[in-house]
């Protein structure tokens, strides 16, 4: 188990800070130029990873084809990524969607259910009309 002495806490060092000659120590310059440079190298690779991702996904193109579209999509991901998809306004705005979504679909299969009834009915009522009318149109003829 090692002493407090030989590990000091945090990294600090219980030497004093001024010149003792230790050749294995870095100065804080050097220390600042260690991380200006991995911060540096960190920043071209995040730029090249967006640029990269950018390029992939054609963003500059989506963006000039459709604007609104590519507006839309943003606000959306930006709704969902701020926490907003379980408020009480995604459940209405949900609702209201399913609501409307059911009445379009369902709507044109009931359209053509009643207008297949309609010709149905509509056909024996003809049928029966028109036979109403020859038979006198033949009674009108014997007179």
């Amino acid at each position: 188990m090692e002493s407090h002495e030989q590990n000091p806490p945090n990294g600090r060092s219980d030497r004093p800070a001024g010149g003792s000659g230790d050749d294995s120590r870095t100065t804080m310059g050097e220390r600042l130029d260690h991380v200006s440079a991995t911060a540096e190298h960190a920043w071209d690779r995040t730029r090249n990873a967006f640029t990269d991702l950018k390029e992939s996904l054609d963003i500059d193109g989506r963006v000039s084809r459709n604007p609104y579209g590519t507006v839309a999509a943003a606000l959306g991901i930006g709704y969902v990524l701020g926490g907003g998809i379980f408020t009480p306004l995604t459940s209405r705005i949900l609702g209201l969607g399913l609501r409307l979504g059911i009445r379009l679909a369902v709507l044109p299969y009931l359209t053509d259910e009643v207008l297949g009834i309609a010709e149905e009915i509509g056909g024996e009522t003809e049928g029966r009309g028109t036979r109403k009318r020859a038979t006198n149109a033949n009674e009108n003829k014997g007179r």
